[in-house]
């Protein structure tokens, strides 16, 4: 078996030189790193990852806990799963998941049994009460969301205030005379998960700013029946008005059952009202019909939040001003909305 000496042997350094270059704990040169790789490769060296993690007394394991609670929206979990998973490999980390209804519990276990080395928090919620256990573990925590008091952790989310804003903003430019939001479903409200009150926040404050009509409908739940009945309710405000009508809908699993119902109603998304969803490009784009966005951006969330992770880590600087960093979304039209005027 090859080991970390041949690999010195043939490269022409120390053995501690390959360790170094591998785990990229000290500044080594260019030619010397080179010489180094070319040797793995030549030997095609597989660093035994337990030996690794007896030396520097890491479990090399990143722990992720995600919100596998009933109703989560799991195709919008995924991306950012896949992505924090390809991080910790480029960094040589393995990923366990724990779910979130483990409660501050699970973040002591995961610590306190020495299971993994850093954590990633998602689906916080405004006042989570995991927030102060986390900022106490002897492990570095990063959270995907932003709750009202992060408590000194560092946190990365989409700028979910300015997301609202920016969907009330193209609706206002494109002459529309009333906004109608088909908002979260009830137990997501009742969750008060830290995103819905900043989305909900920056679309009523557009609305205000632009002196446009403004309305909010909670569906009961995201299936059909709950956006048959939250259109009903949106539609009858509307009466005989006529004037342009645009809805927002920021809950993904809400989009298609909308677009769907105001079809069999004889409504044309595009054509006689405007619909933008809040959502992953890839949702927007497979929908029928393909539906103006805000994309969600959870892989660029996601390489953040882990950049940050591992500054933190290996013990770096974090080069921020604040905790806190949001990430800008993006609009992209398509067939949904209603040409401007």
């Amino acid at each position: 078996m090859v080991t970390s000496r041949d690999v010195a042997r043939l490269a022409g350094v120390s053995q501690s030189t390959v360790s170094y270059v591998m785990s990229g704990r000290r500044s080594i040169s260019p030619e010397t790193r080179r010489r180094v790789e070319e040797a793995i490769d030549t030997l095609g060296f597989q660093p035994n990852a337990g030996a690794r993690a007896l030396a520097s007394q890491r479990s090399q394991v990143i722990g992720l806990v995600v919100p596998f609670a009933p109703g989560a929206d799991m195709t919008g979990v995924l991306p950012f799963i896949e992505t924090i998973t390809k991080c910790a490999r480029e960094e040589d980390h393995n990923v366990i998941l724990a779910t979130e209804d483990e409660g501050a519990e699970g973040l002591t276990r995961l610590s306190d049994q020495s299971l993994c080395d850093a954590i990633v928090l998602m689906e916080v919620g405004s006042k989570d009460p995991r927030i102060p256990v986390a900022a106490g573990l002897s492990v570095p925590v990063i959270l995907i969301g932003v709750p009202d008091d992060p408590a000194g952790l560092y946190c990365v989310d989409l700028d979910y205030t300015l997301a609202g804003r920016m969907a009330v903003d193209e609706l206002a430019a494109s002459a529309h005379d009333r906004v109608v939001l088909l908002g979260y479903p009830r137990d997501v409200m009742v969750r008060d998960v830290n995103f819905v009150r900043r989305f909900l926040r920056g679309a009523e404050d557009a609305a205000a700013a632009h002196g446009i009509s403004y309305a909010e409908v909670s569906p009961p739940d995201t299936s059909r029946a709950g956006a048959e009945a939250a259109l009903d309710e949106a539609l009858a405000e509307r009466g005989g008005s006529g004037g342009r009508l645009g809805l927002v809908v920021p809950d993904p699993q809400l989009i298609q059952p909308t677009l769907q119902s105001l079809l069999d109603r004889g409504l044309v998304p595009g054509r006689d009202l405007s619909v933008i969803g809040l959502c992953t490009d890839r949702t927007a784009e497979t929908s029928t019909p393909p539906v103006t966005n805000l994309s969600l951006e959870p892989r660029d969330v996601s390489r953040r939040a882990m950049r940050i992770l591992f500054r933190l880590l290996n013990r770096e600087s974090v080069p921020t001003t604040s905790t806190v960093e949001l990430v800008t979304p993006r609009l992209t039209l398509r067939q949904t909305s209603l040409p401007a005027r």
